[in-house]
């Protein structure tokens, strides 16, 4: 059986990374975490949340090229992105911590791995 209190410590920080940075760091925790644990919860999480961080950047490059080619007029979806972006985190930190055992998935992202 697998400690409870560390699957939750680990899932978190996976998820949880994106607040220390949204560069490499959000992405390399989730990675580091894949390649060092055992535990297939942890790994799970730590595969949505690399797929999350990707699609965080994939959406914030389109948003940033509406925004440009607009003049501006599409800012106001910016604001979305970070709502969505922020609020999908803090949900999956409290799916985590409040649910150890069964890994969370983010709803409306493309997966990689």
């Amino acid at each position: 059986m697998y400690d409870t209190d560390k699957r939750k410590l680990l899932s978190a920080l996976c998820h949880g990374a994106i607040f220390f940075s949204t560069a490499f760091v959000s992405v390399g925790i989730p990675i580091a975490m894949l390649f060092v644990s055992d535990d297939p919860v942890v790994k799970e999480n730590a595969k949505e949340a690399i797929n999350f961080h990707f699609n965080v950047w994939l959406y914030g490059a389109i948003i940033t090229v509406l925004i440009v080619v607009t003049l501006s007029l599409l800012l106001p979806l910016a604001g979305l992105g970070y709502l969505l972006h922020w609020g999908l985190t803090i949900w999956a930190l409290a799916n985590v911590l409040s649910d150890p055992d069964k890994p969370f998935r983010y709803p409306f992202i493309f997966r990689l791995l």
